[in-house]
C-alpha cells in the first residue's frame, strides 16, 4: 500500500501539463455525452491506437462503453470557452451548445475547430482504482491547418506553450 496521501497525489499530478482535450461519444439514442479531459496520450502507431483515462464516475464513461466508440478532440486557444462548458456539470446534450460539431467514421462527435481530432472505436478498457483506461483504436483522423496553438492545462489554470527560445530566463 502506498504511504502517498492522495490530496498530496492531486497536488503533484496537477504540476504536470498537459493538453486539454473533449472526450465526446454518441448513445444510441442519438444523444451527444462528452467531458474534458487532459489524460490522454498515444500508445501505437501501427495500428494507430490511443488511450485515455476518465473517472468511471463519470456518466460519459459508462456511455463510451455502451456505444463502444468516442472521439478525442485535441482544443486550441480558440477553444478556451468550450473546454470550461464542458468541464461542467451539465448533462449530456446541453454540453454541446458551443462550437460547431460534425461526425468522421464512427459517429461520434468531433469539433469542427480541433486542432486534431482522433475517432475511435473502443478496444479494451482497464479499470483502475477510481479510474478506467480506454483503448481506442483510430478509424478516421482530421487535422486543422497548421498554426493554431495547443490549449494546455496546469495547475488549476489554462494557458499556451511558448517556444523554449520566447520565453524569459532567469540566472540560475
Amino acid at each position: 500500500m502506498s504511504s502517498v496521501q492522495p490530496d498530496a497525489f492531486k497536488a503533484g499530478m496537477r504540476r504536470l501539463a498537459a493538453s486539454v482535450c473533449l472526450i465526446t461519444t454518441l448513445n444510441a439514442d442519438g444523444t451527444r455525452n462528452g467531458l474534458t479531459a487532459t489524460a490522454v496520450c498515444s500508445l501505437s502507431a501501427s495500428p494507430p491506437t490511443l488511450l485515455c483515462c476518465l473517472n468511471r464516475a463519470s456518466n460519459s464513461f459508462a456511455a463510451i462503453q455502451a456505444a463502444k466508440m468516442f472521439a478525442v478532440n485535441l482544443l486550441s486557444t480558440d477553444d478556451r470557452a468550450i473546454a470550461g462548458h464542458f468541464a461542467t456539470s451539465l448533462a449530456g446534450d446541453d454540453k454541446f451548445g458551443l462550437g460547431v460539431w460534425t461526425a468522421l467514421k464512427t459517429g461520434a462527435p468531433v469539433l469542427a475547430s480541433a486542432i486534431a481530432a482522433f475517432d475511435c472505436r473502443l478496444i479494451n478498457v482497464v479499470e483502475t482504482g477510481t479510474h478506467g483506461i480506454l483503448i481506442g483504436e483510430v478509424q478516421a483522423l482530421e487535422l486543422s491547418p497548421a498554426g493554431a496553438m495547443p490549449l494546455l492545462y496546469v495547475d488549476g489554470g489554462y494557458g499556451a506553450f511558448a517556444p523554449h527560445e520566447m520565453l524569459t530566463t532567469k540566472a540560475i
